[in-house]
């Protein structure tokens, strides 16, 4: 199977520092990857250079848009959006002064056409266009399950739901790859349970997930494979359960414990 995304030798420099060095792995369509390592590791920073954040300083990132690899390095994040990659953030990102609704409207309109003047002269295209943003951003305002609350505003809600209104927002660009940091940081475990039935409901509903996360009891149980970075170097890739044993990853980050948990 051709992955849908391929990151090779990518190094990032900051200055004397060098955040990424020759990091490669794949992404398969229709898995959960997991990206664990300890913190300094580079894996916000990864995510920023897919994500085009940041521009990597060599090597490449290509990502399968439907008709073929397409290189990334150093496209713009609204590019890499319309593309079919979307992220959350380790901090929630929200409109705190917006609704719920409102903010999964945002998402909607990476895909709307109108312009400019359509909006000042509000044409009748421009109306029809509106209704069906509005129509999509509650259908992922349900499938995230705030479809109680849409109407609320945004900072009114609990950690956990803000969680997952970031992720409504990012599921609103019809990604096909979508990219989570950290999402259960914060969670109790019942939020936590609510976050990975629906990481499973977005990968049922066509979206491949990459996710970086401390919480090991949850990447090892639903993540098919785990690459491991640590300060910049990639020092693993496999299934959790050879990740789980590995001498280097153990040392580095897991701890004996986890070994044998």
């Amino acid at each position: 199977m051709e992955p849908l995304l391929r990151v090779d030798g990518l190094c990032k420099r900051f200055g004397g520092l060098m955040a990424l060095a020759e990091v490669s792995f794949d992404v398969r369509p229709g898995e959960i990857l997991g990206l664990i390592g300890p913190n300094g590791a580079g894996k916000t920073t990864l995510f920023n250079c897919i994500a085009g954040v940041y521009k990597p300083t060599r090597g490449d990132v290509l990502f399968d848009a439907g008709s073929g690899p397409v290189r990334m390095n150093g496209m713009k994040p609204e590019k890499v959006t319309a593309l079919g990659v979307a992220r959350t953030f380790q901090n929630i990102r929200l409109f705190t002064d917006l609704t719920v609704l409102d903010n999964v409207r945002v998402g909607c309109h990476c895909r709307s056409r109108g312009g400019f003047l359509g909006a000042v002269l509000r044409t009748a295209s421009q109306r029809e266009e509106e209704r069906r943003i509005v129509a999509e951003a509650m259908r992922w305002i349900d499938f995230v399950g705030l479809g109680d609350v849409a109407l609320s505003g945004a900072a009114s809600l609990p950690y956990g739901d803000q969680r997952r209104l970031e992720i409504a927002r990012a599921l609103a660009t019809r990604p096909r790859l979508i990219m989570l940091d950290e999402p259960a940081a914060g969670m109790n475990p019942q939020e936590t349970q609510m976050l990975v039935d629906l990481v499973y409901r977005i990968l049922d509903a066509g979206v491949t997930v990459v996710l970086i996360e401390h919480d090991m009891k949850l990447v090892m149980r639903i993540c098919q494979r785990l690459v491991v970075l640590d300060h910049g170097i990639l020092l693993a890739e496999g299934p959790p359960d050879v990740i789980r044993r590995a001498p280097e990853v153990v040392e580095a980050y897991l701890g004996r414990g986890a070994a044998h948990a």
